[in-house]
């Protein structure tokens, strides 16, 4: 029996007549065929196989590890100079303001040089290409798929 009631949703009681009849609209001539909608992981998979997400995610990689990399280099080294060489820590530099404070108020210096040269390089090489694989995401969601 179809139900003429506009507010009416058929898929949300459970019961659209499809299931009955295999057909869109529980074989009704004048229903529209229903346009097929993408679960969230197939969205998802289409999305990291597409060419331009490989290229957002190989421009991240291609920054931030070989940053973490060197910052990481740099913080053993000052943490090895330190346990292993405690006289060149101390030679002083300046007054009382010794290799040591100079190097661990380096370790701040980079850590700040670091995340702007983090924000300035998603800003420039990956921000663009992440919003238009996420406006391409939303249209898909929608069951609007660009050629």
């Amino acid at each position: 029996m179809a139900v003429d009631d506009p507010w009416y949703d058929a898929t949300a009681s459970g019961w659209d007549g499809e299931a009955a009849t295999g057909v869109p609209g529980g074989g009704r001539p004048d229903a529209v065929p229903r346009q097929r909608v993408h679960s969230a992981a197939e969205i998802y998979l289409e999305v990291q196989r597409s060419p331009a997400f490989q290229e957002v995610r190989g421009r991240y990689r291609r920054f931030v590890f070989p940053a973490t990399l060197a910052f990481l280099l740099w913080y053993l080294a000052y943490v090895v100079a330190a346990t292993v060489a405690p006289g060149l820590m101390a030679r002083p530099v300046a007054g009382a303001v010794n290799v040591a404070m100079v190097a661990g108020l380096g370790q701040f210096l980079t850590t700040f040089l670091l995340t702007w040269a983090y924000a300035r390089h998603a800003r420039l090489r990956r921000d663009r290409a992440a919003l238009e694989l996420r406006w391409d995401t939303q249209e898909m969601t929608r069951g609007v798929v660009r050629p």
